[in-house]
């Protein structure tokens, strides 16, 4: 399998260039020479595979022979080996929880996924290579619980000062050894535009930079997985599914789209925005023109500028109306969230978080104007993540999951940066 770059497809690349350098020399985001549909065999016996076993068909040909069967079973049963329970509200709303590995949020599979990888990569080489990493919440911790202690690499995380949760933050700068975290004075595209920046960068060119948000292909195209499994799940009852997915940089519902262009008979997606609406806007008025950014509630949703709808377009070959008969797009704003989560508690006893709060409301808005659909919402993070805001707006106690142990009384480590310059000085 090879891979090109979305700014230029003359410039082709492995599989394992394409994880190791994460964007291509031009900048552009890499994205697979060829996606062949699986046969209609898999999808007629996909309720009764596990979930490796449907990761292993979903995945294999984007890997090629770049890693060994056998290898790549284990590193999909290593990066599954959590419980990915789909939870009925009704009987045409689920929750697919993905908060129950180690760092209780969705981006865990993405960041097992691709560590495994990188280490199978990483076995011969001598010269170390640094996973520099933007973070508006979740991918921080769980990139850094990904690769600590993975041997011959090195990952500085840029996070927004004060725009993530308490938890996010010890989970990303608590572990030490080989993460680095840094505390920007600024906003997660900041962040994510000096990454970008430093892959180009001459003065860089002597490091191994690699990249772990969902601009490298091995951290977004593992998120298809769960998408399989939903629908492995949701199957038996015969009626078209749809996926609502709270979207920020839009790598998560560019992966079910994915599936999609696999066979995965998924009816329709559904991207739920905050204020940092680019996209929603875009859909209304067909200008697509980011504005900066909005500190919110879902914070891991902050995001104006999102990397992955240029692969969202190339999923679907640049086809305006093919994209929205396929994607539709829904906005909230802050108290309204609060009124969701308030909504989905009294009703049905469920504790969401402020990320899948926003997908479930724009499920149920769907699934109102299409009575024949069944549907799922992604719940990407624990709600412990946000004790504040659920606490305060439910009026509840949250327990404190046994997995997060003392980790509010570790001590933080980060290095405080406010410009591109200092993040070239840490690198070096």
């Amino acid at each position: 399998m090879q891979y090109y770059s979305l700014n230029n497809t003359a410039h082709r690349v492995s599989f394992e260039q394409a994880l190791v350098e994460g964007l291509a020399p031009d900048g552009g985001l890499y994205f697979p020479a060829s996606i062949t549909p699986l046969p209609a065999s898999f999808f007629e016996q996909i309720e009764s595979l596990s979930p490796a076993e449907i990761a292993f068909e979903a995945i294999r040909q984007f890997i090629g022979t770049a890693i060994p069967e056998a290898h790549l079973k284990q590193i999909l049963a290593e990066t599954l080996d959590f419980d990915i329970p789909l939870v009925p509200l009704t009987e045409r709303m689920y929750a697919l929880e993905l908060f129950h590995g180690p760092t209780l949020a969705f981006k865990d599979v993405g960041a097992r996924f691709m560590s495994r990888c990188l280490s199978y990569f990483n076995q011969d080489q001598s010269q170390e290579v640094t996973i520099l990493v933007a973070t508006s919440g979740d991918t921080g911790s769980a990139v850094a619980h990904g690769f600590h202690h993975v041997p011959g690499v090195k990952v500085v995380i840029l996070y927004p000062s004060g725009k993530v949760s308490e938890i996010q933050e010890k989970q990303l700068t608590t572990l030490g050894g080989n993460i680095t975290a840094l505390e920007v004075d600024g906003v997660f595209d900041d962040c994510q535009a000096w990454v970008k920046r430093a892959f180009n960068d001459p003065a860089l060119s002597q490091r191994r930079l690699s990249s772990a948000n969902s601009i490298n292909i091995a951290r977004w195209m593992p998120q298809m997985f769960y998408y399989f499994m939903a629908y492995a799940a949701l199957k038996k009852h015969h009626k078209p599914v749809v996926a609502a997915c709270p979207s920020g940089n839009f790598g998560n519902v560019c992966a079910g789209i994915l599936a999609q262009r696999l066979g995965l008979p998924m009816h329709h997606f559904i991207a739920a925005q905050n204020a940092n609406d680019t996209v929603d806007r875009y859909f209304k008025t067909g200008q697509y023109q980011p504005q900066p950014t909005v500190a919110t509630l879902s914070n891991a949703m902050d995001v104006s500028d999102p990397s992955n709808w240029v692969r969202i377009k190339a999923l679907y070959g640049q086809d305006e109306d093919l994209l929205r008969r396929n994607l539709s797009t829904y906005r909230f704003s802050d108290a309204e969230n609060l009124a969701i989560l308030q909504k989905i508690y009294a009703e049905y006893g469920y504790v969401a978080d402020p990320h899948g709060a926003l997908g479930f409301e724009a499920l149920a808005q769907y699934l109102a104007q299409n009575p024949e659909s069944i549907g799922f919402f992604l719940e990407t993070a624990h709600p412990i993540k946000f004790v504040d805001t659920i606490e305060s707006a439910l009026g509840i106690k949250l327990p404190w999951p046994a997995g997060l142990g003392d980790l509010l009384q570790r001590k933080k480590q980060a290095i405080p940066i406010s410009n591109y310059a200092e993040l070239v000085e840490v690198l070096r």
